[in-house]
């Protein structure tokens, strides 16, 4: 009986299927053990993806909004001790302007986050774009500055962003360029320089380069163009084009006619506008036939209301802020080149529109209903 068990292990112990039984199940369960080990083991969370460009632009114009809001409300607390109304009225107009505009680039993110900096240190989020790391503003020559280089920087950012959110950045930045000389004028110092006009100059010199080859006798556009509509009615490009040359040929009659009724004081200055107006009149023509506008016939005149003959200076005023949207419609509807000119085009507007009086809005380009904005936060 002993002899048998002893050859029954032994012939168990040869049998090298037992043995692979053996491994299998060591196998499994180690590969058990191991799997619920790493299902146990929590992972790391993946980082939040970046915001797009755009967002990231409009949030960093509504902090460099508030931080500058801040800054000109903390300076004419300070000058209303003075007892001087003068001294204030400049600041009470940017501090509008910057309220206005924050409400327009607010979003319900901005309204909800906590602890929303209202200060000028005020930003978005670390990210590839951030607000302007302005100094503290002491003075109004400061706040000129620091105007005048939000400003630039949101015509930068309307250069790359999506159609709405650069024609929004577009007429923020003109606007606060605008406010910064009127309050260093103000001041009694002179207007901060930016880069954007030098910028203006060579977008519009590279459209016209661009558009060079086109023959300037042509009325239609250029040849192997396609003029069809988008099938949905929308705008494009090409009908804003339209609308802008439109826009140039009356802008030119309107001038033409105004110069005999002004006194000499505005004559000289309008002659220099009416000239502005000529260029752009041909440089929307250029932009028109590069992308297969349909070019209107220029008109042998315009029907001018008794109220502008009248008063034309305030008629010249109402004219140029008419071509605001019209630029604000190019802005948001074009890219590269054509977008850089048009954002210069739409400077040029607003500053034309506030010297003959006229108000070219808190956005000038964007129609901004105050009642239908949201509330800053406190």
């Amino acid at each position: 009986m002993a002899t048998w068990s002893v050859v029954n292990d032994a012939s168990q112990e040869s049998n090298p299927g037992g043995r692979y039984f053996r491994y299998a199940v060591f196998s499994l369960t180690a590969l058990l053990v191991l799997s619920l080990g790493i299902a146990l083991i929590p992972h790391e969370p993946a980082p939040p993806a970046a915001p797009p460009f755009s967002e990231q632009a409009r949030a960093a114009a509504f902090a460099d909004a508030m931080s500058l809001r801040a800054a000109g409300l903390d300076l004419a607390t300070a000058a209303s001790g003075t007892g001087t109304a003068a001294s204030t009225d400049p600041l009470d107009r940017v501090v509008t302007l910057l309220t206005i505009q924050a409400r327009a680039l607010m979003s319900p993110d901005d309204s909800a986050a906590p602890g929303t900096q209202t200060g000028p240190t005020a930003g978005p989020p670390d990210g590839p774009i951030a607000a302007s790391a302005a100094p503290s503003v002491s003075s109004v020559a400061e706040l000129a500055a620091a105007l005048s280089a939000s400003g630039a920087k949101r015509l930068g950012d309307a250069e790359t962003a999506d159609g709405g959110i650069a024609r929004l950045l577009a007429g923020t930045g003109a606007a606060q360029l605008l406010a910064a000389e009127d309050i260093a004028v103000a001041a009694g110092v002179p207007a901060e320089a930016t880069p954007t006009a030098a910028e203006a100059g060579e977008a519009a010199e590279a459209g016209k380069a661009e558009g060079s080859a086109v023959p300037e006798e042509s009325t239609g556009p250029a040849a192997g163009c396609s003029t069809t509509e988008p099938a949905s009615g929308g705008a494009s490009l090409a009908s804003a084009l339209t609308a802008a040359v439109e826009a140039e040929q009356e802008a030119v009659y309107g001038y033409q006619a105004a110069l005999t009724r002004l006194d000499s004081a505005s004559a000289a200055p309008a002659s220099d506008l009416l000239e502005q107006h000529q260029d752009l009149a041909g440089e929307v023509l250029i932009q028109s036939r590069i992308h297969c506008a349909s070019v209107p016939p220029q008109q042998p005149g315009y029907t001018l209301s008794d109220t502008f003959l009248d008063a034309p200076a305030a008629g010249l005023g109402r004219l140029e802020a008419g071509t605001l949207p019209v630029y604000g419609d190019v802005v948001a509807l074009s890219e590269g080149s054509t977008r850089s000119w048009a954002i210069s085009a739409l400077v040029a507007a607003a500053r034309r529109t506030l010297h003959w009086g006229a108000d070219p809005g808190a956005v000038p380009g964007v129609p901004v209903d105050e009642s239908r904005l949201p509330q800053l936060p406190e």
